[in-house]
């Protein structure tokens, strides 16, 4: 959903920003690593820590990058399946080091194992939504469906984290953790199906 309604919006604000990498000589691939550091490091450093409003300001700040690059690359014409594959294989790197930082913050001084092994639910259904469907493509099939994206993942967790951070409960955290594992489950479903009726339909 956020990818439909968001994507056009950031992309206009951050042109610019791609517009002057270029100029200096920047990579889109570069950016796209020095991102995915960026949040790993937000994530890993802060989060353990019980910093959940810094570490969220941090990742916050690298997360964009993943907007930037790929302006970059259309801008430039270096669009390609490599610089696609990179991106795909640093977007699962970021996502696994902010719900594993989560993880770390709940089996330490979170002291949350409820909140502990739903963090590591999202984790997991994270990584099968995003196999899925590019299981599927490999198959020549689609599963472009799903209620919770890559994006409404993101963008509640990290909301909700650092808010959690500055004056929310943690049980607020909790709750949206549940709902990811819920929306995360439903996506799954919604991809076999998908596919298992794409399959169903080619047979002879």
């Amino acid at each position: 959903m956020l990818n439909r309604y968001a994507r056009a919006f950031f992309t206009a604000i951050f042109t610019p920003i791609a517009r002057v990498l270029l100029r200096l000589g920047v990579s889109p691939d570069a950016v796209t690593l020095v991102g995915t550091l960026g949040v790993c490091a937000g994530a890993l450093a802060f989060y353990p820590r019980g910093e959940l409003w810094w570490g969220t300001i941090v990742i916050t700040c690298f997360v964009f990058t993943d907007l930037i690059d790929g302006t970059m690359a259309r801008m430039s014409g270096r669009t390609s399946s490599w610089g696609a594959f990179l991106d795909s294989t640093m977007d699962r790197l970021g996502d696994g080091a902010v719900f594993g930082g989560l993880i770390l913050y709940f089996t330490g001084v979170g002291d949350d194992d409820l909140s502990a092994v739903l963090a590591l639910a999202c984790l997991v259904l994270g990584f099968v939504t995003s196999y899925s469907k590019a299981r599927a493509e490999g198959l020549g099939m689609t599963a472009d469906v799903g209620i919770a994206e890559r994006a409404d993942r993101l963008v509640a967790v990290l909301v909700t984290t650092g808010f959690v951070g500055l004056f929310l409960p943690t049980w607020v955290l909790t709750v949206v953790l549940a709902l990811l594992v819920v929306a995360g489950v439903i996506t799954v479903a919604q991809r076999i199906l998908t596919v298992r009726q794409q399959a169903r339909a080619g047979m002879p």
